[in-house]
């Protein structure tokens, strides 16, 4: 069977190796290679983030934890790393803390917030992790290729889609919308463990090191579509980490980018088909949480193909 993946971040090359290795022939087509999607500029650490619905999330999440599990031993872009979440409010555990090996409360959060957690959870390098998981597609048979699609491609046994934001035109969805994140990266500044702690739900703080940086961020501006940077929310992003995290005052910055989310009431992951009846699979809309449920959305993409 040949099987077309539309869209090249983290999704739809997830998805594409899922089928490649299982033995499909496999080609993926995007408007933007793997570096210049919105999974380029992703924090990336292991944790739902705005996606919904919460029951399907769950297991999405816990499937694709395990997967990084086991990749922490073997592709250097991901790591498992111990941090600490603050919150404002008494918080029950969550519902994916099942999967976690080490979930405590923190006994003392700082000046500003009530509860917190503490875990280990998989980080990954997204600007080293992206090209090996084009190596690995590629190892197993599958292609990529750069292609500005104003639709869906006919020509092949099965289509699926993973384009993002990009389903608003693809699968004309106007509910897919975006939500602005705005991050920097600085040099190393000895830290190991990462960061999370949001006083609102548009004043995002997290500092998540790397491998050889630290992303600091971040934003979460619904339907804003602006992708230059804003000097003042770099400003206004930094004093939110440094007051939490001092060795960030000294911290040289590298970059500044920003993604747009593609956010949806809930996440399409489903089996439709043509008019004419040709199979379509619809895998977006997953908000902040791309990386999160990749593997997990990779492995359902993959029963459902296996079910055409």
């Amino acid at each position: 069977m040949r099987v077309i993946v539309v869209g090249a971040g983290v999704i739809g090359l997830s998805c594409a190796i899922r089928l490649a290795e299982g033995g499909y022939d496999v080609a993926v087509f995007a408007r933007d290679l793997p570096l210049e999607t919105t999974s380029s500029a992703a924090a990336a650490i292991w944790y739902p983030y705005l996606s919904a619905p919460e029951d399907r999330v769950a297991g999405w999440s816990r499937a694709t934890y395990e997967e990084f599990a086991k990749l922490a031993e073997i592709e250097p872009s991901v790591q498992l790393r111990h941090g600490r979440e603050f919150l404002v409010e008494r918080t029950p555990d969550p519902r994916w803390a099942d999967v976690l090996p080490d979930l405590t409360r923190v006994a003392s959060p700082p000046a500003g917030f009530v509860d917190g957690w503490a875990f280990t959870t998989p980080v990954i390098d997204m600007p080293a992790y992206l090209p090996a998981l084009v190596k690995r597609l590629e190892a197993a048979g599958g292609t990529l290729t750069r292609a500005a699609l104003s639709a869906l491609p006919t020509g092949a046994d099965l289509v699926v889609n993973c384009t993002g934001l990009g389903a608003r035109l693809t699968a004309s969805d106007p509910t897919v919308t975006p939500v602005r994140g705005q991050v920097l990266t600085v040099e190393p500044c000895g830290l190991t463990d990462w960061l999370l702690a949001d006083r609102s739900p548009d004043e995002l703080t997290y500092v998540i090191p790397r491998q050889n940086d630290v992303v600091v961020g971040g934003t979460s501006q619904p339907g804003d579509w602006t992708m230059a940077v804003d000097p003042k929310t770099t400003a206004e992003i930094m004093e939110r980490a440094a007051e939490l995290v001092p060795q960030l005052r000294k911290a040289k910055i590298i970059r500044q980018r920003v993604g747009l989310r593609p956010a949806r009431p809930a996440i399409r992951c489903e089996l439709v088909r043509t008019r004419s009846g040709e199979p379509i699979i619809h895998c977006y809309g997953h908000g902040g949480s791309g990386v999160t449920l990749s593997w997990g959305c990779a492995d359902e993409v993959f029963e459902l193909v296996q079910g055409v």
